[in-house]
């Protein structure tokens, strides 16, 4: 998968897209939820393969983290390490920006995942767009 940084509107019109398809399609999330009033200051990522998007990502930095959010690929797309490459993309960035540390909200039927790549709950299970969700937390190495 080839994951590019959003330089421009179609790249953001095609991680829209995938995130439509995953989160208020697939996942039944108000759209009015999924499209929300971080978009427009966060960095957006989106995974491409044939040049097609099947993957996307957002990133903001709030309270020292870099915080990884809207992480999806389509369903047909899974499976294939994509979400991984994502999260590294992703933490990645982070480094860059000069922060150490990751957070994420994570859906719990996705915390077996990101335990896997090194993310620890710091929370209880909490209720988001009607979906249980867990924080979790990562120290990076610079």
């Amino acid at each position: 998968m080839d994951i590019r940084q959003v330089r421009n509107k179609q790249q953001l019109d095609d991680a829209y897209s995938v995130r439509k398809i995953v989160f208020v399609q697939e996942q039944q999330v108000p759209e009015e939820l999924e499209i929300d009033e971080h978009d427009e200051a966060s960095l957006h990522f989106t995974g491409y393969e044939n040049d097609e998007p099947v993957a996307a990502a957002r990133l903001r930095f709030v309270h020292g983290y870099g915080k990884l959010e809207r992480i999806c690929v389509l369903k047909e797309k899974r499976g294939h390490s994509y979400g991984r490459q994502m999260i590294e993309k992703l933490e990645a960035a982070v480094r860059d920006y000069g922060y150490d540390k990751a957070k994420l909200n994570a859906q719990t039927q996705a915390e077996t995942f990101y335990g896997a790549l090194g993310y620890v709950t710091i929370s209880d299970k909490f209720m988001d767009a009607g979906i249980p969700h867990v924080t979790m937390i990562k120290e990076l190495n610079k």
